[in-house]
C-alpha cells in the first residue's frame, strides 16, 4: 500500500509537470536567474536588507499554511531563509505558488522583513519554479535503513543534510593551505602519468587497464615517486604532486580504492628535514583551517603543535610489545618469536618483517598523539636509504595520528647499486607470492645512475589528514563520491 501510496504521489508530480509543459510554462526552458544573493548574506546584514527588494534561488525544503498564506523554506548553498507567500501581493500566481512541490528549484524577487514570530523573511512578489523536482526528499536522511545511501546519492544527502557540505568546504581549504604553505617555501606543483606500464614507487596491488593502440597493459599509477624522483636528477630541487592515487586493495574506514595524496622531495636534505617540513605544515594549515592546534576526535584531543614525539620502530616494539629486537639477530629467531606470538609468517618471512608485523600488531594502538616512527627495516623500506650507524635499518619515518599512519618519508635511497639488489629482492617476493611486491624499474635505475643529489622526500595521505582535522570517523565522509559496489538500477518511471 505504502509502494502505492508512493507511485501515486511520485505520477502527480509528473502530471503538474506536463500541464505545465501543455501551458507553455515548461520549467526547462528557463536558461537562467539573475541578480541572486544567498540567504546567509541577508541574514548577517540583516539591517542592510530591511525594506529592500531582493533576488534568491533554491530549492524549497518545507512549506506550510492554507487559504491565502503560504509559508516554505529555501535552501541555497549557504543556508536557509523563510518565504512569505501572500495571495494580496502574488495575485493570480499564488495558486501556482501554493502548488509548488518540496524539492522544486524556484527563483523568487521580495522585500526582506521580519515576521511577528521575530523570523527574517522574504515578502514574495515573484515566484518562478526553475526546474520540476520528479522525486520525494525523504524527511530525514540518516533515519534511512541503508545509511549507504547517503554515499551512493550524495546529491541527496547535501540536499537533506546540509552541514555536511561544512566539511567538503573544509577540505578545498585545508587542500589551498598545503598549496599556499608549499608554494611560499618555493616547491613547484608538477604533473606526472597516471597511467604507468610500471606501477612503482609503493608496495601495492594495482589496477590493471590495456592500452589498445600499443597493445600493451598499462597500471594505473599507485604512488607518483619515482616519476618526482626523476625530476630531482633532472635538476629541479623542490618538487611536489597532489593528486588521485589508485590501489586495488581492501576496503575499510581508513582505505578507499582511490584517494588523494600528496608527494614531495626536496634535493640536499634528509628525513630530519622532512619529519620537520611535516609538522610544521600539518601545524600551519590547522592553525588556519580551524583556528587553533587542537582538535576534537571522536571523543579525543589531538594536538598537532610541533614538535611530535619521535620513537624508532624498534623502540616501540620494546616498550610496547615487550620484545626487544636487538637480541634476536637471525631471520629464524624472528619467525619462532611470531609464531609464539601468533603472528602470520612464511618461510621468506625476515626479521625485518617481523620487526614491522609486531609494530602492526601491538603498537599502532598506541600511536594516539602525533608520533613519528623512525628507523624502518631494509626489508620494508625498498626506496629508503639505509642508516649508516645500523644498515639493517632506514633513514624513515611514519607519521601517526588517532592509531593511523597519515604520512611516509625517508631519505631517499641514490645509491644505483644498492637500488637494483633491493629491486631484485622485490621481485624474488613476487615470485613467491606476493603480489604487492614491487617490479624491476630500469629506467629509474638509470636515472639513479645519472645521479640522484642526496634527497628528502614524503608522502601524506590528503584524505586521512581531513578526517582528523574535521572530527569524521571514516574516509567515506570526506570523499564527495566514494566507491561503492553498483546496485540494481530501475528506472523512476
Amino acid at each position: 500500500m505504502e509502494e502505492q501510496n508512493l507511485n501515486e504521489m511520485l505520477l502527480v508530480r509528473r502530471q503538474k509537470l506536463q500541464e505545465l509543459v501543455d501551458s507553455g510554462k515548461d520549467p526547462h526552458e528557463i536558461e537562467k536567474f539573475e541578480g541572486t544573493i544567498y540567504a546567509k548574506e541577508i541574514k548577517d546584514n540583516y539591517e542592510n536588507y530591511e525594506g529592500k527588494v531582493v533576488r534568491l534561488a533554491g530549492r524549497i525544503r518545507t512549506k506550510r499554511g492554507h487559504g491565502k498564506v503560504c509559508f516554505m523554506d529555501l535552501q541555497d548553498f549557504s543556508g536557509k531563509i523563510q518565504l512569505f507567500n501572500k495571495l494580496d501581493v502574488l495575485g493570480e500566481s499564488y495558486e501556482e505558488v501554493k502548488t509548488l512541490d518540496i524539492g522544486d528549484i524556484v527563483g523568487v524577487e521580495g522585500e526582506v522583513f521580519t515576521t511577528h514570530a521575530g523570523e527574517i523573511s522574504i515578502r514574495s512578489s515573484k515566484v518562478v519554479l526553475l526546474t520540476k523536482s520528479l522525486q520525494l526528499l525523504p524527511e530525514k536522511f540518516h533515519g534511512l535503513k541503508d545509511v549507504d545511501l547517503r554515499y551512493r546519492q550524495r546529491y541527496v544527502d547535501l540536499i537533506v543534510n546540509p552541514e555536511i557540505k561544512d566539511v567538503f568546504v573544509m577540505r578545498s581549504k585545508i587542500i589551498s593551505s598545503i598549496r599556499k604553505y608549499l608554494d611560499s617555501r618555493g616547491f613547484l606543483e608538477v604533473e606526472t602519468p597516471i597511467l604507468n606500464t610500471i606501477p612503482g614507487g609503493a608496495n601495492a596491488r594495482p589496477f590493471i587497464t590495456h592500452h589498445n593502440t600499443l597493445d600493451i597493459d598499462m597500471y594505473l599509477r599507485i604512488a607518483n615517486e619515482l616519476y618526482l624522483k626523476r625530476l630531482i636528477v633532472g635538476g629541479f630541487d623542490k618538487v611536489y604532486e597532489m593528486g588521485r592515487m589508485f590501489r586495488n586493495e581492501g576496503m575499510d574506514k581508513l582505505h578507499n580504492p582511490e584517494y588523494t595524496a600528496i608527494e614531495l622531495y626536496q634535493a640536499y636534505v634528509d628525513y630530519e628535514e622532512m619529519m620537520k617540513l611535516c609538522e610544521e605544515m600539518v601545524y600551519t594549515v590547522c592553525m588556519e583551517v580551524v583556528g587553533k592546534s587542537e582538535v576534537e576526535l571522536q571523543g579525543k584531543v589531538i594536538d598537532f603543535k610541533p614538535p611530535w614525539r619521535r620513537i624508532s620502530m624498534v623502540d616501540a616494539v620494546k616498550e610496547y610489545a615487550g620484545v626487544d629486537f636487538e637480541t634476536i639477530l637471525t631471520d629464524e629467531e624472528a619467525r619462532k618469536l611470531a609464531i609464539e606470538k601468533r603472528i602470520e609468517v612464511t618461510e621468506h618471512t625476515t626479521r625485518g618483517e617481523v620487526i614491522s608485523l609486531f609494530f602492526e600488531e601491538f603498537c599502532e594502538e598506541y600511536m594516539v598523539q602525533p608520533t613519528f616512527v623512525t628507523k624502518h627495516p631494509v626489508e620494508i623500506s625498498p626506496l629508503a636509504k639505509r642508516d649508516p650507524k645500523d644498515k639493517r635499518y632506514t633513514q624513515r619515518f611514519e607519521a601517526f595520528v588517532n592509531c593511523g599512519e597519515i604520512a611516509n618519508a625517508f631519505s631517499e635511497l641514490n645509491d644505483a647499486i644498492d637500488q637494483k639488489q633491493r629491486f631484485l629482492k622485490q621481485v624474488e617476493a613476487r615470485e613467491n607470492g606476493d603480489d604487492e611486491a614491487q617490479m624491476m624499474d630500469y629506467d629509474f635505475i638509470n636515472a639513479l645512475e645519472i645521479g640522484l643529489p642526496p634527497t628528502g622526500g614524503m608522502g601524506i595521505g590528503i584524505d586521512r589528514l581531513i578526517m582528523y582535522l574535521t572530527n569524521q570517523d571514516t574516509i567515506r565522509d570526506v570523499l564527495l563520491f566514494p566507491t561503492m559496489k553498483p546496485m540494481v538500477e530501475k528506472d523512476s518511471e
